[in-house]
């Protein structure tokens, strides 16, 4: 794979500002703008208010799926193998089909491709899957595998079935909630949408190669090869999986090969460590440490993390953040100085300082109206600077470690949510609006125009080493001609735990 020797670490334009040529994304087809503030995508999504507020059935209705898991053996490799891992990738707008060219040429020689996190937003719609999935990514030629995320749960995963399992159910709840408030939940819950057959099946039309096709065995699954065991797992609605879960998991890490972890719900997030509790007792994580996992990647945070954990003496995960592949971008300008590991031992994309720029350039067109637009217009020296100023860290490109922060720049910094230090620094220095900017600011101030800052990941797979490139997508041809390799992960497998320092390309 040929990629540029150019990145969002060595340059302004390797991150793709000041683009000369947008790329050829827009050829794909129709790429509306999802709104997330609409009224009716929030009511259309509150199956996840529903699961927090009365209680969750997705491990009920996960078991109605599954029946008693077996080995759930999706695939074996012989020898060597490469794949495509894109998350969150279902919004089909803009930034989602920003994504494909890229994709498509970075992974045209790999084996298949795994969508981890929201293969369909806001609620897993199987009359969504035409457009924002049959059509999306009807030029790669390997089957496509997925695991869900919460908002395919958001229609008791009906759509997410009948595409990756072949299976239909019947769209109930069951009896699940009891009590007196139980008719409520029973009431507002969300039924699957009626499928629309025609279009269905004029959608599987545009992947009708052989090659093209794959049939997983439910919603959570392994693939197995002479050198690597890769476990993928199903972690719901809330962040949890279902004791019937737990158990396969144990059984099928238990094996002495090493692993590679696939999940909804990334172990390390946002400078924050979530273990994934299972039903019953324990954590997914405790299985991790103790299994000969040598990484774990996660979707559902709509960029790309990486921290390397040492777990014990001489033994390092690799615990990564993939969910950077069509959905609105969560920002890292909010991220401060790591505490959950040592801040040479994390890498974001996109840079903090390109997110803080992304975002006040995108504030500035929101408030243009009120003569603010120049105000929040930053330039990413003054952003890195400021930054800088806050977390006390060096910017990683040159021309941020030569400017100086202005206070404009501090103040900008200050109102967007970058914290004062980490997350143990004095509550007087920081504005707490991290969480509101994934939650909702982000969601607000989408943006659709490059550079986009989305990524997606390579996969490769030898007898020696697990290799994980994460490449960036700024919409920007050049980039979709050689996608730029942000980070470039090698880890040995001769050795369990025996991990290569990173590189960054």
């Amino acid at each position: 794979m040929k990629t540029s020797p150019r990145n969002s670490h060595q340059s302004t334009s390797g991150a793709g500002w000041g683009c000369r040529e947008p790329g050829t994304f827009e050829a794909l087809g129709p790429q509306a703008p999802l709104s997330w503030l609409r009224p009716s995508v929030l009511w259309r999504s509150r199956n996840d208010v529903i699961a927090r507020w009365f209680g969750d059935p997705v491990d009920d209705l996960r078991r109605r799926w599954v029946g008693a898991p077996g080995d759930q053996l999706l695939r074996t490799e012989e020898g060597g193998f490469s794949f495509l891992l894109l998350g969150d990738t279902g919004e089909g707008d803009r930034s989602q089909f920003a994504v494909v060219p890229p994709a498509l040429k970075a992974g045209a020689d790999t084996d298949f491709m795994v969508i981890a996190s929201d293969v369909i937003y806001p609620t897993g719609s199987i009359n969504d899957y035409p457009h924002k999935f049959f059509h999306a990514y009807q030029g790669y030629q390997g089957p496509i595998y997925a695991l869900p995320g919460n908002h395919d749960w958001y229609d008791g995963l009906e759509g997410f079935m009948r595409v990756f399992c072949d299976r239909r159910g019947d769209g109930s709840p069951g009896g699940w909630w009891k009590g007196r408030m139980g008719f409520l939940a029973r009431r507002l819950w969300r039924r699957p949408d009626p499928a629309d057959e025609g279009a269905l099946a004029e959608a599987r039309k545009l992947r009708p190669a052989p090659a093209q096709q794959g049939v997983q065995p439910g919603p959570y699954w392994m693939i197995d090869s002479p050198h690597l065991r890769i476990v993928g797992i199903d972690t719901g609605i809330s962040g949890g999986i279902d004791r019937d879960q737990g158990e396969w998991l144990r059984r099928v890490s238990a094996d002495p090969r090493p692993k590679l972890l696939l999940t909804g719900k990334p172990l390390y997030r946002n400078d924050r460590y979530q273990p994934c509790p299972i039903e019953g007792g324990g954590t997914v994580d405790e299985i991790v440490r103790s299994s000969g996992y040598v990484a774990v990647i996660g979707g559902d945070i709509h960029n790309y993390q990486r921290y390397s954990v040492e777990v014990e003496a001489g033994r390092r995960i690799e615990y990564l953040v993939a969910g950077g592949s069509g959905a609105y971008m969560h920002a890292t300008h909010t991220i401060g100085r790591t505490t959950v590991v040592p801040e040479e031992d994390f890498t974001c994309y996109p840079l903090r300082g390109d997110s803080l720029v992304f975002y006040s350039r995108l504030y500035g067109r929101r408030l243009r109206r009120l003569g603010l637009k120049r105000f929040f217009d930053l330039s990413y020296p003054e952003a890195a600077a400021a930054i800088a100023d806050r977390l006390g860290l060096e910017p990683t490109r040159e021309e941020g470690r030569r400017a100086r922060a202005t206070r404009r720049a501090r103040f900008i910094a200050f109102l967007m949510g970058v914290p004062k230090g980490g997350r143990g620094a004095p509550r007087r220095f920081r504005l707490p609006v991290g969480e509101a900017y994934r939650k909702i600011f982000s969601e607000a101030f989408d943006g659709d125009d490059p550079p986009f800052f989305k990524s997606f990941l390579r996969v490769d797979v030898t007898a020696d080493e697990l290799r994980i490139r994460c490449l960036g997508v700024s919409g920007c041809r050049e980039h979709e001609l050689s996608p730029p390799v942000e980070q470039d992960l090698r880890i040995g497998l001769r050795d369990v735990g025996g991990v290569t320092s990173p590189t960054v390309a």
